[in-house]
């Protein structure tokens, strides 16, 4: 049987990250509340690009990407900031969903990668 290993998240009942087998599972949300699309966005990435390294991957490995928006309107904004932090040599499958996230969150990302091992 493949051990699972999760890595503690700062909210009780929470990983950051959670590993099995060759893949990373990881979810990141910005802490800033300013309300600012590409600051959250780029500080959400941030925060997917350190769960990866901790896990001991990187965001070359991404497979899939769920990018949950608050606001569609400014999926742009979103898009702007994805295009200079993604590995355009690997880019991985995405899909941007709009939802009701709570206050003061406007971005939430999903991510599944696999390892290096």
């Amino acid at each position: 049987m493949l051990p699972i290993t999760r890595f503690a998240g700062m909210a009780p009942g929470r990983s950051r990250a959670v590993a099995y087998g060759n893949l990373v599972f990881t979810v990141a949300v910005a802490d800033t509340a300013e309300q600012d699309m590409r600051k959250q966005a780029h500080e959400t990435l941030a925060k997917i690009d350190k769960h990866l390294t901790e896990a001991g991957t990187d965001k070359s490995r991404l497979l899939s990407v769920t990018v949950y928006i608050a606001d569609m309107a400014l999926k742009q904004q979103m898009n702007d900031v994805w295009l200079d932090w993604v590995d355009r040599a690997n880019e991985p499958q995405r899909a941007c969903i709009g939802a009701t996230l709570e206050y003061p969150h406007m971005i939430e990302v999903v991510a599944v990668a696999a390892t290096k091992g």
